[in-house]
Order: C-alpha cells, then sequence, then structure tokens
C-alpha cells in the first residue's frame, strides 16, 4: 500500500540569514547526529496502523505533558499534519539555553506553540529571532523572548517551513513537498526578492539564461504586487527543467538588484514531514 503523500516540512539549516529573505528563512544548528535516514516519528496517543507508521529517530511527538490522548480535532488533515511536523521538530531538537531562529507560514505557528508550551513547562530558558513580521508577531504573542542577529548573530537552530524538498534535501522555501527533483510536484515557482526598481531587468537576465517564465507576484487584497517586510518585490520564477541548483542559485544571486532567493542549498540538516495517517516520516540530509 502506498504511504499517503506529506502536506508539511519543517526543516533545520546551517548559517543564519538576515531577516526578511525571499519566502523567509532561519538557521539550524550543525554538527548534531539527528537520527536515523528516513525513519518515523509516532505521536503519542496515537496506535500503530500497519507498519508503515511506528516510532523511531531520535524522539516522539509531543503531545501533552501528561501523555493523555488528545481530543478530537476540527482541524483538516492538512492542517493536522502540519501541527505533526511542527511540534516533532520541536521535540526533537529544541533545548535549553538556545537561540532559535523563527521562520514563517501556517505550518509555524504550531512549531511556536509548541516551544510556548514547553518554555511553560520545562522553564527553558530560550531566546528567539524571527525572520519576518509575522515571526515576530507570534514570538510575542506567546510570551517568547525576542531578540534580534545584532544581539545574537549565532543561532542554534531553526525552524521553518519548505514548499518541496529534493533528494539530497535542497528546498524551495512553506507547502511540504517531498521529491526527487525540485519542480516535480510544486509548480509555483521558485521566489526571487529584487528591489523594485530592478524587477523587469532580473527577470529577463534569469529567463534569458536559464529559461523558463517569470511572473511578478500580485497582492490579493489589495492592487499592486506584494512587498516584502524591507519593501522590496518578489518575482516567481517558473522554471522548465531540472538544473545544478548550487550553480543557479549563486548565479542568480549576482544579479544587481537581486535581494536573495527561496532556495535553499546544502542548509537543511533534518526534514520533517506531516502524513495523512497521523505519523510524522523524518528525512536526514545525506552525507557522501
Amino acid at each position: 500500500m502506498q504511504r499517503p503523500g506529506p502536506f508539511s516540512t519543517l526543516y533545520g539549516r546551517v548559517l543564519a540569514p538576515l531577516p526578511g529573505r525571499a519566502g523567509g528563512a532561519a538557521s539550524g544548528g550543525g554538527g548534531n547526529s539527528w537520527g536515523v535516514l528516513g525513519s518515523h516519528v509516532q505521536p503519542p496517543g496515537r496506535t500503530q496502523s500497519g507498519t508503515r507508521a511506528g516510532v523511531g529517530g531520535t524522539g516522539t511527538y509531543g503531545g501533552d505533558a501528561n501523555g493523555a490522548c488528545p481530543a478530537p480535532s476540527t482541524m483538516s488533515k492538512a492542517e493536522e499534519a502540519k501541527k505533526l511536523a511542527g511540534r516533532a521538530a520541536v521535540e526533537n531538537h529544541v533545548r535549553n539555553n538556545q537561540v532559535l531562529g523563527i521562520g514563517s507560514g501556517s505550518t509555524i505557528v504550531h512549531a511556536v506553540q509548541r516551544i510556548a508550551e514547553r518554555v511553560k513547562q520545562e522553564n527553558l530558558n530560550l531566546v528567539c529571532i524571527p525572520t519576518s513580521f509575522q515571526a515576530r508577531q507570534l514570538i510575542l504573542q506567546y510570551g517568547l523572548t525576542l531578540s534580534d542577529l545584532d544581539r545574537h548573530p549565532e543561532i542554534d537552530l531553526a525552524i521553518d517551513g519548505a514548499d518541496e524538498v529534493d533528494a539530497d534535501l535542497n528546498l524551495i522555501k512553506g507547502g511540504g513537498k517531498d521529491s526527487k527533483n525540485l519542480g516535480d510536484q510544486w509548480h509555483k515557482g521558485i521566489p526571487i526578492e529584487v528591489i523594485p526598481m530592478a524587477y523587469v531587468p532580473v527577470s529577463r537576465a534569469v529567463t534569458q539564461k536559464f529559461g523558463g517564465v517569470i511572473e511578478l507576484r500580485m497582492a490579493v487584497n489589495k492592487a499592486g504586487p506584494v512587498v516584502t517586510d524591507n519593501g522590496n518585490f518578489i518575482l516567481d520564477w517558473k522554471f522548465d527543467r531540472v538544473h545544478k541548483w548550487s550553480e543557479v542559485n549563486t548565479a542568480i544571486k549576482m544579479i544587481p538588484g537581486v535581494v536573495d532567493t527561496g532556495l535553499f542549498i546544502n542548509m537543511a540538516e533534518r526534514v520533517y514531514f506531516g502524513m495523512q495517517d497521523g505519523s510524522v516520516n523524518m528525512r536526514e540530509k545525506p552525507f557522501c
């Protein structure tokens, strides 16, 4: 029987970015031994169903403090999957006295909720650095300690979402698609943050060199384009073939007017996929 596909992904990466980059980003702890490739994390209070769901890796899903079976939820399956992935990442990697990078998007809400629960339950001393206005508001909403890269330039761990993850754990930055190659399932493109006056020449440069189609991302609830926290525009590059992503990412960043991209290359160390059957699939970066 084929395993249901993932709804949501969280990941950790290595280098600290500037807040407000395209799509949002954060750093992850390096040098940790984070468990077994392809293992599954089974939430407490749930029974195993078949051989595909079970306990594995370095920890278990973080439920209620008393381990009681959670009450029936009115969440959609997609939202439940996001909750599973977010809370599993927090359970397995958040430790006392860490500086955390807090990403953006719908999945990160569940991760921040669990961080706040653990701070209260375990009296953890944590510092949280946001990558966006949304992340900052979440940190304040849940009473966590807010900081920035000026005061804490080195981050121990970051949790964020990803749109698509390939076999080498290269990422397109929030929807949670597990693919062999980037673009197999995620068709909304790679976000590129640009200064407003450069969006036309950047669009031409990218498509002339790498093909595909670029669209200026337009706002939904207002007229005109989406504007980032830094006052920039977002281009969505819908590429038409598999590339050598490290080379492409570097080349795009060298184009005048580009602030950053939504590609995360050689940064993720572990990815969690919230599954439709209620389990969490964990995958680590392959090492040569």
